[in-house]
């Protein structure tokens, strides 16, 4: 019986100590969790979004209001700016 307190009194600050840190790391998950979570929902105004398709028709247009480019290119081209064939 002896035997038996006397383990307990060198369990009990190790069972403790275990048990702390167990929380700890409980408690550190669950702040990530939540904190991850409110991330989710906050606004990003200066969040960019790219629209290649947009950014293709600008080029086209700069391409078509300055001439030819392969016109620029120094290749016979015909009235449209187009290449000439034959």
């Amino acid at each position: 019986m002896e035997d038996i307190s006397k383990l307990l009194k060198e369990a009990k600050p190790l069972y403790f100590a275990r048990k702390r840190r167990n929380n700890r790391i409980k408690a550190t998950l669950a702040m990530l969790i939540c904190a991850a979570g409110i991330g989710m929902f906050y606004p990003e105004a200066d969040k960019v979004q790219y629209s290649y398709g947009s950014y293709f028709d600008y080029i086209e247009t700069v391409y078509s209001d300055n001439g030819s480019v392969i016109e620029d290119m120094g290749l016979p081209t015909d009235e449209y700016g187009l290449l000439m064939v034959g």
